[in-house]
């Protein structure tokens, strides 16, 4: 994305288990980009996934990849997800998916509202399912780190 502006905010609390997948995949960058040129003018956010936060964050970009730990109802962690601006607007009103206060959803419309939305909004998300206090991910969301990290290449290169 040469000329453009792109931002990855890893989502999420590392001190509570899978919550802290978001700030993993940023800090997984983080030590790539010592040695890959695309992701030199990346910028790489963590965020705790407050609204007004994430909107001062991606406002301007033309590229924002949303990196977060999502509670999806299933027996095991680690599905992956990949939504798009148009598909988050389907997300406003349901109960919230992420593991914050306010849905995403919400964030994303409060983002059109205030005309403070990136050109291009992708979401890569993963189920999780420790959420209680601790440092580390359960296996099943640790193994979802490179992958997740590899489509981010992907969407920047």
């Amino acid at each position: 994305m040469d000329g453009q502006r792109c931002v990855v905010i890893g989502v999420g609390n590392e001190y509570r288990r899978d919550d802290g997948f978001g700030p993993a995949v940023v800090s997984r960058l983080e030590v790539l980009r010592q040695s890959d040129p695309a992701l030199a003018a990346v910028e790489l956010r963590a965020c705790d996934g407050e609204p007004t936060r994430l909107l001062d964050l991606w406002t301007g970009a033309d590229l924002a990849v949303v990196v977060d730990a999502v509670r999806d109802g299933a027996d095991h962690g680690g599905h992956r997800y990949e939504l798009v601006l148009d598909e988050l607007a389907d997300l406003a009103d349901a109960r919230s998916a992420s593991s914050h206060g306010v849905s995403l959803g919400s964030t994303v419309e409060l983002g059109r509202a205030l005309g403070r939305l990136p050109r291009r909004l992708v979401v890569l998300a993963v189920g999780a399912i420790e959420f209680g206090f601790g440092a580390g991910l359960s296996p099943e969301v640790a193994a979802e780190v490179d992958p997740v990290t590899a489509r981010i290449r992907e969407l920047v290169g």
